[in-house]
C-alpha cells in the first residue's frame, strides 16, 4: 500500500484478518466464497510493513460497520421454526424453512467449490441426466459452469435445460442427492493436486539468468502453442506496477488511452497509481475523465484490452526499447 493512498475495501478486510491472529482469521475465511477468499488472501500475502495508524484505521471502521449492522438481528431458524409450526403446521413449516434456508445439503456442497470441475465432472458423469441437474443446481454458479464444460460436449445442452425446468427437489430425491455429495466428499481427499504448468513455467523464465529470449526461442521449435502460452504468463498485465517511470512512460507512449481506460477497470490501486504518475499531469486529469465516461465494462474486453497492452510492452521489450523486470526482486540505486 502506497503511503499517500487510502487502503481500499479489500485491503481494509486483509489488515483486519492479518490482525485477528491465525484461529479467527481461519474462523472468517472459512466462511467465504473462494472468489472471495482467492482475493483476500492474495492481498493479504503481498501486505508489508503496515503502520499502526493503518491498523487502528481499519479496526476503527469495522468496530464502526459493526455497531451500525448489530442492532436488531434477524429472527434464527430455531426462533422461525417454532413461529412457523404454530401457525402452519409441522410439514409446511418445514418445507418454507427448506426454501429460506436452502437445504442442509448446501453447506456440504460448497465445500466441492475447492475440487477439480473435471474431477467433479468425472464423479457425476454416470449419473442419470436429472440427477446431474440438480447436483449442479445446489452448486455455485462459477463451480457449476465449469463442471458442466467438462463435461461430455453432446449431453451439455440436455443437462443445463434439465436445470431450467427444476423448481422443486421431492425428499427421495434430495436423499439420493445427499448420498451422491457423500460420496464425492470422501473421493475429495484422494484426488490428484493441481498444478499450474503454464504460471510455473513463466516463472521459471522469468528468474532464468543469461538469454532468457534464446531458450524461448529453442522452447517454440517444440511447441510454439504452449510457449505462446508461457508468454501471456511471464507478461501479466499486473507486472506493470513493479516496473520504473521511464520504461512505464514508453509504454504509454504506444497505448492510446482509450485503451488504458478500459484495461485498468478493476485493477489493483498499486497498478493504476503507477500508470497515472508516468503520465504528465494534464494527461492524467484527462485519462481520469476518460475512465469516469468509460463506465462499467465487461470482463471480457478488459481482458482483451490488457492484452492488446501486453502484445505491444513484449513487442517493445523484443525490439530492445524497454527492459522489462518480469518478477519482484530487490533493487539497488
Amino acid at each position: 500500500m502506497a503511503d499517500d493512498a487510502p487502503p481500499n475495501q479489500l485491503e481494509l478486510a486483509a489488515i483486519v484478518l492479518l490482525s485477528m491472529g491465525e484461529k479467527s482469521a481461519a474462523e472468517v475465511l472459512r466462511c467465504l466464497s473462494r472468489e472471495e477468499l482467492l482475493a483476500v488472501t492474495q492481498v493479504m500475502s503481498r501486505m508489508s510493513g503496515i503502520k499502526v495508524d493503518e491498523v487502528k484505521s481499519a479496526l476503527q471502521r469495522f468496530f464502526d460497520d459493526y455497531r451500525q449492522q448489530s442492532g436488531v438481528h434477524g429472527a434464527s431458524r430455531a426462533y422461525l421454526k417454532q413461529t412457523l409450526d404454530l401457525a402452519l403446521g409441522s410439514s409446511i413449516a418445514s418445507s418454507v424453512l427448506n426454501s429460506i434456508y436452502g437445504d442442509a445439503i448446501r453447506p456440504k456442497m460448497a465445500r466441492l467449490q475447492w475440487a477439480s470441475p473435471k474431477w467433479v465432472a468425472d464423479r457425476i458423469g454416470q449419473e442419470h441426466v436429472h440427477m446431474q441437474a440438480v447436483f449442479l443446481a445446489f452448486l455455485p454458479p462459477t463451480l457449476a459452469s465449469a463442471v458442466i464444460d467438462a463435461l461430455p460436449a453432446e449431453g451439455r445442452e440436455q443437462v443445463i435445460m434439465q436445470v431450467a425446468r427444476l423448481e422443486h427437489v421431492d425428499h427421495e430425491l434430495l436423499l439420493e442427492l445427499e448420498g451422491l455429495v457423500e460420496s464425492c466428499l470422501e473421493g475429495l481427499d484422494t484426488q490428484s493436486a493441481r498444478v499450474e504448468g503454464i504460471k510455473q513455467a513463466a516463472e521459471i523464465l522469468n528468474r532464468l539468468p543469461g538469454n532468457r529470449q534464446a531458450v524461448v526461442a529453442q522452447l517454440r521449435e517444440r511447441d510454439p502453442e504452449v510457449v505462446s502460452q508461457i508468454e501471456r504468463s511471464m507478461y501479466d498485465f499486473y507486472i506493470l506496477s513493479r516496473q520504473n517511470e521511464t520504461v512505464i512512460t514508453r509504454i504509454i507512449e504506444e497505448v492510446p488511452l482509450d485503451l488504458w481506460a478500459v484495461a485498468l477497470k478493476g485493477a489493483e490501486p498499486e497498478l493504476r497509481r503507477a500508470i497515472l504518475q508516468a503520465m504528465p499531469r494534464r494527461q492524467a486529469q484527462g485519462f481520469e475523465d476518460t475512465m469516469r465516461r468509460t463506465g462499467p465494462v465487461p470482463m471480457s474486453r478488459v481482458e482483451q484490452a490488457r492484452e492488446s497492452i501486453m502484445n505491444e510492452v513484449k513487442n517493445l521489450a523484443d525490439a530492445g526499447e524497454i527492459e522489462i523486470q518480469l518478477f519482484a526482486e530487490a533493487v539497488v540505486e
